[in-house]
């Protein structure tokens, strides 16, 4: 059995690795680590865990995790699991990191777009990127996991098949992003106030969003080039889960719906989480809620010469918990789909 922590207990994203993981039959969730609430029960915070969950949440301690825990989730913000992971990786516990702090390769670039302190230039060497479906190889020899953001993975998955084969202007590409409220987290704010979001649309970040860096440096890494802009325009939703992104690209060589949905299901057929719509059918955010499914429309205008991918998946199963689950399958030798098996939920 192995034995995980949740390090930032509190958070939408450690509720959801709570839940998924209370049913993985491989794992037994050993402590939830909370700085700011340590010593009370998760149960208080989350009241659907009522009898389910009575975990006290405890302190920060590298002596009881080196005796008692196997791996390490990281669901807490920029700047956190670089402190804590290293001591972790030295005790050979495996570290699955949420945030963004292992996911961009030179620190200049971090300390640009977060504001912070990047970590040690060791760790962002030794970190493995776990966008599960692409760099599956790696993640199974890892110790430390940068899972990917909620955006990229979405973008990426949708982008990187035809990146890779060298099809797309890569200067073409914009990508337009929508999610729910979840994705902002617990912490209150004006932005995702009911009064702020409830039937209204908001772009945000435009120009500025911390997971540019991050799909830029997996285009330029795949598609073999040294600069690669993509235009990237955010907006904020009035729904609780739930993330789209709208794809538009110009091909070098022109290539049918057909021709690019058979690319696709090829390339992805042996990966259960991404599945490939037929022609003229595109995924919409509720039926992928709950679930950790990836799901993908594409559409070839001969008219315009454009494609447009789209691209949906639950922000906080396979943009978060879920794919960090995906992670800890392949880096102990199981089934990528263990506790993951799930129907999404619709309506």
């Amino acid at each position: 059995m192995i034995r995980a922590a949740i390090v930032g207990g509190t958070g939408y994203g450690a509720v959801e690795l709570i839940r998924l993981l209370d049913k993985h039959p491989n794992v037994k969730l050993q402590s939830i680590i909370s700085h700011s609430q340590s010593g009370t029960e998760i149960r208080e915070v989350y009241p659907h865990l009522t009898d389910i969950i009575n975990e006290v949440m405890d302190e920060w301690s590298i002596h009881h995790i080196e005796k008692d825990v196997d791996v390490v989730f990281f669901a807490t913000p920029a700047g956190v699991s670089q402190k804590l992971a290293p001591s972790c990786i030295e005790k050979g516990i495996q570290c699955i990191d949420l945030s963004g702090d292992f996911r961009l390769e030179k620190p200049e670039v971090y300390e640009t777009w977060y504001g912070g302190i990047a970590p040690e230039q060791a760790y962002l060497e030794e970190a493995t990127y776990g966008l599960t479906e692409i760099y599956e190889s790696q993640i199974k020899n890892s110790k430390l996991i940068a899972n990917p953001g909620c955006y990229p993975t979405a973008t990426l998955l949708a982008l990187l098949p035809i990146v890779k084969e060298g099809w797309v202007k890569e200067q073409s590409i914009i990508i337009d992003g929508k999610s729910g409220v979840s994705g902002a987290g617990r912490k209150v704010s004006l932005a995702t106030h009911y009064a702020e979001i409830n039937e209204n649309v908001k772009a945000y970040k435009l120009g500025a969003h911390q997971h540019i860096p991050e799909i830029e440096q997996f285009i330029q890494k795949e598609a073999n080039l040294e600069d690669v802009k993509v235009t990237f325009t955010t907006h904020l939703m009035p729904m609780t889960r739930g993330l789209m992104c709208s794809i538009y690209l110009d091909l070098k060589q022109p290539k049918s719906t057909e021709e690019l949905i058979n690319f696709y299901t090829e390339i992805y057929k042996n990966h259960p989480f991404v599945r490939i719509r037929q022609a003229g059918v595109f995924p919409s955010t509720k039926e992928v809620s709950g679930s950790n499914f990836c799901d993908i429309g594409i559409h070839s205008d001969e008219r315009t010469g454009k494609v447009t991918i789209i691209s949906v998946i639950d922000n906080l199963v396979k943009g978060a918990a879920g794919q960090a689950i995906q992670n800890l399958n392949l880096m102990n030798g199981l089934d990528v789909r263990t506790g993951l098996v799930d129907i999404p939920m619709y309506p």
